[in-house]
């Protein structure tokens, strides 16, 4: 009995020759009357009940005429098998090189179990062929090549791994799929949101702020989510361009201090503001460009005014006591300032930490999304 690597008998597919032999017996038909009332010759009737030769669609019309039995019968009890057949071979030829590349996105592969995307039982054979299927290839080892086309050109550094970018970003794309929200894209509404965005930066439970944002984004036709960071995609946040007039917005969970997270989103923003987007904005952590030193320009000055900012740096006093005076007054968190502080090299990154906020971004309810069927 001939098994494939998920443990299957090859036994156990069915070919519609013996279900053709099986009538014949109950009806007591000679494979010669079958063959003179389907007009095709005895030995083809033998080839088709002894499994060597297919049900043509010719044959299934002759089929229906000689027992009365719908062409459509046949025809789809051939097409199952040959599906069946295809299935059987196609886990029984699957290269070492696949399974060495589903080994590289174990921590990933881990994490669509997690919330859902694989079942949680697939392994082996049966995974590769679940991940071809969430990642529209039919071979894995195409990933590299099919990621340089389209919309994706990704990244060529050091520290990018073209199957663990890949799939994350295919991620991305199915986590806000079924997201559904009425308003297309409207920057002005954007714009008049940042006093609310800026609010959220009190908040420290980010369950509570991933579901506001979600909100208030979707108010200026965003879909927004946080998707956890994987060693091999260095990501800081990605925007993708939708059909309906939307955008889909997603930041990665690489930016645990508080203050670089809301300097990312304020920076993925500025993006969106200033027209940075073609298809897809991938926004590596490693880019650089006129087009990044304006989202960081704006995310900068959008959390702390530029003026009253250069003003706090030229009276020299970093003190505590001074920095929770000024954002008292601009009505910020102290860690904002002191995150920018240190960036800019006015204080040591240990300088204050106690201060800063630290967000647990690796608490799984913050991956409860609703995800499409595959």
């Amino acid at each position: 009995m001939a098994k494939n690597k998920s443990g299957l008998s090859r036994d156990f597919i069915i070919h519609p020759g013996e279900t053709l032999k099986e009538i014949l017996e109950d009806r007591g038909m000679s494979q010669r009357e079958l063959a003179l009332r389907t007009d095709v010759t005895e030995s083809h009737i033998s080839s088709v009940v002894n499994c060597q030769k297919d049900i043509s669609v010719t044959f299934a019309k002759k089929l229906e005429y000689a027992l009365g039995i719908d062409a459509r019968f046949w025809i789809n009890l051939q097409a199952n098998y040959d599906k069946e057949l295809a299935d059987f071979e196609e886990l029984n030829e699957i290269l070492s090189e696949e399974h060495e590349i589903v080994k590289k996105l174990h921590s990933i592969v881990e994490h669509f179990k997690g919330i859902g995307l694989l079942e949680r039982e697939a392994h082996g054979s049966t995974l590769v062929v679940h991940l071809r299927k969430l990642l529209n290839v039919s071979n894995l080892t195409r990933i590299p090549e099919v990621s340089q086309t389209g919309a994706y050109r990704l990244a060529t550094d050091a520290n990018v791994d073209p199957y663990v970018l890949f799939t994350w970003l295919r991620m991305c794309d199915l986590i806000v799929k079924d997201l559904q929200i009425e308003q297309k894209l409207d920057i002005d509404i954007i714009k008049d949101k940042i006093p609310l965005l800026k609010e959220l930066m009190f908040e420290e439970d980010v369950g509570v702020i991933q579901s506001r944002l979600r909100d208030y984004l979707a108010e200026c036709g965003i879909k927004f989510s946080i998707v956890k960071h994987f060693t091999g995609a260095p990501v800081q946040g990605v925007i993708k361009k939708n059909d309906d007039g939307t955008l889909n917005l997603l930041l990665t969970t690489r930016p645990k201090f508080a203050d670089v997270f809301w300097f990312t989103l304020f920076h993925e923003l500025g993006h969106i503001i200033n027209g940075d987007i073609g298809d897809r904005l991938i926004d590596y952590d490693f880019a650089k460009g006129e087009a990044e030193d304006r989202a960081n320009e704006f995310a900068a000055n959008i959390l702390i005014d530029k003026e009253k900012y250069d003003s706090f740096v030229r009276k020299g006093d970093f003190s505590l006591f001074s920095i929770k005076q000024f954002c008292s007054e601009q009505g910020i968190p102290s860690y904002i300032l002191i995150g920018r502080l240190q960036r800019d090299e006015h204080l040591g990154y240990n300088q204050y930490s106690s201060e800063k906020v630290r967000y647990q971004l690796e608490d799984p309810n913050l991956y409860s999304y609703t995800l499409p069927t595959i």
